[in-house]
């Protein structure tokens, strides 16, 4: 028996044999002994994982083949850890001197068995590595068990309509244009963040009944033939949607006779094309696509007219806007496109569309074209993302433009007709309207 006192161990013979005597070793191990009258020879050895694993295999393993008769006398090993002071703890000499460390080796906690409850009428657990298996003489630890809760919680599920399909994902659309400058990838969603805001501050209101003299189908004459006008200059869509912005901003702010509304049109899109054109007309063109019905200096009188009631102010976002990063949104093909740009210029022409905010106008054209062209699916979640309208949303608006697009053969107003009925542009106009849409 060993006993440690006053920092100096003695060491008890045990089986008629000399023992070894541990010192103190600090990070070190140091075996000093006694054999036969003459010092042996220090031993320096680290104290690591795989050292002291080393030791006590072999202490083990010799235990094993001794005298089993023979006692174990515990002697003090010190132990010392970096940054702690050494702690002497007992460990176990045999009967042939070697020292045998008594440490509790821990069985190593058996793997958490996992139950995943699915909503068929069975819990699966997970199988446990290979390992596991091959100690248990293999076989699939795979159980199935019919429980209630799993038939409980899949009935909850159908009956709250939840399904475990994955969420769409949502595309990114400006990836392709992160090269190109004039894309604006870094600012585009906060710019279209302004639009929204701009929009309602902009937006034009119902006022046709504060005009005396002229009626919604007067409108709707004037707005087929700035169409025609707009395409026979050959003029950007911008300037087009800007022209019929102007013309109503301007008639919900100032009483206009019938024999000038056509005045106030062809000055309309003269700015406009001042505005968004890089070769704008020159007045007397529009006097003479007017039939001289103007003469210049009226066209520069109500120029200057329209401009004192608008304030000047003619940056504003008009549907166009919104339909551009509509339908780059939608994935559009040309068909698609072409489809889109004919409802919206049909909502142009007809009044009953002002009461819609111009982002909403342009979603209900997407959605409308995709339901004539049977897109699949109508609506997802990268349209809902960059329009901001859901599929309910957008209904009143899309049926209104199907059912324009129902009479738009039949309309004595063919210009869009006629304009969409192009091979050029896919002929969309002869599609047959979207059924599900109309009233």
């Amino acid at each position: 028996e060993a006993v440690a006192g006053g920092g100096k161990q003695k060491v008890v013979k045990a089986g008629g044999n000399n023992r070894r005597a541990l010192g103190d070793i600090g990070n070190l191990v140091t075996v000093r002994g006694v054999e036969g009258g003459k010092p042996l020879p220090q031993i320096n050895r680290p104290v690591t994982r795989s050292f002291c694993a080393q030791l006590l295999a072999n202490a083990q393993a010799q235990a094993a083949a001794g005298d089993k008769n023979k006692k174990q006398v515990p002697v003090l090993v010190d132990v010392a850890v970096v940054g702690k002071p050494a702690v002497r703890k007992p460990a176990a000499v045999n009967g042939a001197g070697r020292v045998v460390a008594q440490r509790k080796v821990a069985d190593k906690p058996k793997p958490e068995e996992i139950i995943e409850i699915s909503p068929d009428t069975e819990v699966k657990q997970k199988e446990k590595p290979e390992s596991h298996k091959a100690s248990r003489g293999g076989g699939s630890s795979r159980k199935k068990v019919q429980t209630y809760t799993s038939v409980l919680t899949a009935r909850s599920k159908a009956a709250c309509g939840i399904t475990n399909r994955p969420k769409e994902t949502v595309v990114d659309i400006d990836v392709a244009d992160a090269e190109n400058q004039l894309a604006a990838v870094e600012y585009v969603e906060d710019l279209y963040k302004f639009y929204r805001l701009a929009e309602n501050k902009s937006r034009v209101h119902d006022y046709m009944d504060s005009q005396p003299d002229i009626n919604i189908k007067m409108r709707a004459i004037l707005v087929d033939w700035l169409i025609e006008v707009h395409n026979k200059f050959e003029l950007t869509p911008e300037t087009l949607y800007l022209t019929i912005y102007i013309v109503d901003r301007y008639l919900s702010v100032k009483a206009v006779l019938r024999r000038e509304l056509q005045l106030v049109g062809i000055s309309a899109m003269l700015i406009a094309s001042k505005y968004e054109e890089i070769w704008a007309p020159e007045v007397n063109d529009f006097v003479c696509i007017s039939d001289r019905a103007y003469t210049r200096e009226q066209v520069l009188l109500m120029e200057k007219s329209i401009l004192g009631k608008l304030e000047w102010s003619l940056t504003v976002p008009t549907p166009y806007m919104f339909l551009v990063r509509f339908i780059k949104a939608a994935l559009s093909d040309q068909e698609m496109e072409h489809m889109v740009f004919f409802l919206a210029e049909l909502g142009l022409m007809h009044y009953a569309t002002i009461i819609y905010c111009p982002s909403m106008v342009a979603a209900s054209a997407v959605y409308a074209a995709r339901c004539t062209l049977n897109k699949s699916p109508l609506w997802n979640e990268t349209l809902k993302l960059h329009t901001g309208f859901s599929e309910p949303q957008l209904m009143d608006c899309a049926k209104l433009l199907v059912d324009l697009h129902s009479g738009a053969a039949a309309n004595k107003l063919q210009v869009v007709y006629k304009k969409y009925s192009n091979p050029q542009r896919n002929a969309v106009a002869v599609h047959p309207p979207a059924k599900n849409l109309l009233v």
